[in-house]
């Protein structure tokens, strides 16, 4: 039998010889009794994979690993990998079958103590409840998996620029980052596609650009037809050499989220706003405009309308017809200020 601590644990841990392998697991437990009962447990488990053909228990990390190895084309890939990084020490060593709403409920309160939103400990757990779920439905690796419940999130209200907030914004941007805001305005691409847009992407004669589906979010590849406004920001960035539309001293742009960026904000007098928002203002511009919305979700490579209805009460007018037709209808008599004889005409004007 080996037990032993590692500095980075509280916990003790287990190492077993198997099949010319070398197993190492963590306990669970800094009790060295309760240790080495689940060291003569394991060791059971694994004479009854051996003998009696039962399913090994899989560890956390060979999950890890084979998700990685199964989603590295998402676009989220690297969010991924982050939680992992954060998940690595409070499951590294235990068996799928382990991870119980107990042990969730663990990592919710670790998660919590660090004082991340509610937003941030529910994509940790929709990706722990996603790798369970696949290791169930698609891997065979375990029977059953536990329920994960999120956390409530508050509905963040959209965030968008004004024109004159926006005026003021690009007038305080250095010239770099003002074309690839104004950019952004007029066309809606995230950030990425718009520090990343290569000329190999855009046509000025027929005025229009595209996303690669490697590139967008959904997966799908994204027409972007180009306005008038669009083409000479795009003209304006014309670099020799250089295979990217927008550069710095003819180098490719990399971060957006600069000093220069945050200066500028708090020039312009504009609070609470992050790059992202440059997309929402161009959402809310576009149907406050009369866009319909099947065709922003188009325009904005959106992959449900879903994500769409967010800025449907910036243009409710479309409903004003229903409203109309309903108060025709009810046959009620207005009454207003004791004058019952006074038209529509005169209680609009």
């Amino acid at each position: 039998m080996s037990l032993y601590k590692r500095k980075d644990s509280p916990y003790w841990w287990v190492k077993l010889s198997h099949n010319g392998r070398t197993l190492q697991r963590t306990s669970g437990t800094s009790d060295r009794r309760k240790a080495k009962e689940y060291h003569d447990r394991l060791k059971a488990e694994l004479w009854d994979q051996e003998r009696l053909g039962v399913k090994p228990r899989r560890a956390w990390e060979e999950a890890v690993l084979r998700w990685n190895d199964e989603k590295a084309h998402k676009a989220s890939i690297g969010d991924d990998l982050m939680h992992f990084r954060w998940l690595r020490p409070h499951l590294a060593g235990r068996s799928l079958s382990d991870i119980d709403r107990d042990l969730i409920d663990q990592l919710v309160k670790a998660r919590r103590a660090e004082g991340v939103s509610n937003a941030t400990v529910n994509r940790m757990l929709a990706l722990v409840r996603s790798v369970l779920r696949i290791a169930v439905d698609e891997w065979e690796w375990l029977e059953r998996a536990p329920k994960v419940k999120l956390l409530s999130e508050p509905k963040r209200r959209v965030r968008f620029l004004t024109e004159d907030e926006a005026n003021r914004l690009l007038a305080e941007l250095p010239p770099h980052l003002a074309a690839m805001a104004w950019f952004s305005l007029l066309t809606g691409l995230r950030q990425r596609n718009v520090r990343e847009l290569r000329w190999s992407q855009v046509n000025l004669t027929e005025r229009v650009a595209w996303i690669h589906p490697d590139e967008a979010k959904a997966r799908k590849a994204i027409p972007v037809p180009l306005s008038i406004a669009a083409v000479k920001v795009i003209q304006d960035q014309i670099v020799a050499g250089s295979p990217y539309v927008f550069t710095y001293k003819g180098l490719p742009i990399r971060q957006v989220n600069t000093k220069a960026w945050r200066n500028a904000l708090n020039r312009a007098g504009i609070e609470d706003f992050r790059w992202h928002d440059l997309r929402h203002t161009w959402a809310s511009w576009h149907v406050q405009r009369g866009t319909p919305l099947y065709a922003l979700q188009e325009l904005g490579g959106w992959a449900s309308v879903e994500m769409v209805r967010r800025y449907a009460h910036f243009s409710p007018a479309h409903l004003t017809t229903h409203v109309d037709r309903f108060a025709d209808q009810i046959g009620l008599r207005p009454i207003l200020g004791g004058d019952n004889s006074a038209t529509q005409k005169e209680v609009l004007h």
